[in-house]
Order: C-alpha cells, then structure tokens, then sequence
C-alpha cells in the first residue's frame, strides 16, 4: 500500500507538472541516481530544480507516467521498491508523441511527514553499441 500510494502520487504530481508536490515526495536528503544530466542529485531541492526543468522542457504536451510490474518489500520504517515506469509525451490533441520505459528502483523511508524517497536509482539498459534501450 505504501508504494502505492507514493507512485500514485507520484503520477499525479507529474501529470499536473507540479515540482513542489514531486519534490515534497522526497526526503531532505534524498540521494538520486537519474538517468539524465547530472550523474546525482543531492536533496530535494535539487530533484525540484531537475523537475522544473523537467516539466518546462515538454511544454504544451502532457507527461503521462505508468508504474508497472511493481514489487516491493516494507519492514518497519523501510521500504524498498522496485518497477518498469513508461513515460509518454502526449500532444495537446492526444497523440503519442514519443515513451520510454525506465527500471525504477526508490529506497523509502517513514518520517514524522509521512514515506519519503531517500533513494532513487532510474536507468535503462544499453545495446552492444552503448545506446539505451528505451523499451521493453
């Protein structure tokens, strides 16, 4: 239910392009690994900035996020996740402009403000030439 509820959250707040909500999803001092641009990101206000930037890149077009194949395991105050997550750019009129598909993996944890990501590790795999392969 915890995951769940975070990748709910996660959507929607990514469906809206709001980057407080997807930063405040964060902990403080969450350490991420994402794919693009910078080799971590160090705490939530540099996951708000990547998301910003995110959000301001696609424009007019919606971002649509699909959690899928998700597993997890929660003992505690700790809880680890991992998931295939498609991302799509879709055109004001509705068209499938362009998706990928990331290997999601959040480290989360309890804290008096509710679950929080502490880690997150996205990547995809790469082909014998070193390109990523951007679906399953």
């Amino acid at each position: 239910m915890v995951v769940e509820e975070m990748a709910a959250a996660y959507t929607t707040a990514v469906r809206k392009k709001d980057a407080e909500a997807f930063a405040a999803l964060y902990a403080d001092d969450t350490r991420n690994f994402d794919m693009w641009g910078n080799f971590s990101l160090e705490g939530a206000g540099a996951v708000r900035r990547m998301a910003d930037g995110w959000f301001a890149s696609v424009g007019t077009d919606r971002i649509v996020v699909e959690f899928q194949e998700v597993r997890e395991t929660i003992g505690g105050d700790v809880a680890l996740a991992h998931a295939f997550v498609r991302f799509s750019a879709v055109s004001p009129e509705g068209e499938e402009l362009r998706s990928m598909t990331n290997r999601m993996t959040w480290g989360l944890r309890r804290t008096p403000n509710g679950w929080k990501i502490e880690h997150e590790h996205t990547s995809v795999p790469l082909d014998g030439d070193g390109k990523g392969i951007f679906g399953r």
